[in-house]
């Protein structure tokens, strides 16, 4: 190779390298943080209240919403061990992650903890609108979920809705 080729290609290694230094160690910008709506929450700022839809003992700290408007929603829900949510649908799409211990869900019409897969911290699930599907903890579980409400609860079996009790 020539003098000429060498050179340019010695100073295109280069430059490839500063740029790809800068890029990978400048600190990206991070627009977000100075926009008026953006909303940044620790587990120490969430407000946990029962949730009278829910079989008692369950708690809901709401972080995007309220449940009852259209719009993006966001909660988390704390269940407590032993717990056990009836089978029901929600009017919406509903997106469960699980953020701490295991959520057994299962789809069907009855709770059957025979028939639910366990889902453990991480875990992520998908309910189509009118999905009817069921829950149980072992021990103390808390899912978020996300959505666009309005968000609803309609148990398959009335008698199971603590609502009319």
């Amino acid at each position: 190779m020539s003098r000429a080729p060498r050179l340019i290609a010695t100073i295109a290694f280069f430059a490839f390298a500063l740029i790809s230094a800068y890029l990978f160690s400048a600190p990206l910008p991070v627009h977000a943080q100075h926009h008026a709506d953006h909303v940044m929450i620790v587990p120490a700022d969430l407000k946990w209240s029962p949730v009278p839809s829910l079989p008692a003992g369950a708690q809901i700290a709401v972080i995007e919403g309220p449940l009852s408007n259209a719009g993006p929603i966001t909660a988390r829900i704390k269940f407590p061990a032993n717990y056990r949510l009836p089978a029901h649908t929600h009017p919406v799409i509903e997106h469960v992650t699980v953020l701490s211990g295991t959520f057994h869900m299962g789809a069907g019409d009855k709770l059957d903890t025979t028939k639910t897969k366990a889902l453990t911290q991480g875990a992520f699930a998908i309910m189509q609108p009118g999905t009817r599907h069921f829950a149980w903890t072992a021990e103390e579980t808390i899912v978020q979920i996300h959505s666009v409400g309005p968000w609803g609860i309609t148990y398959v079996d009335p008698a199971d809705d603590p609502r009319k009790k």
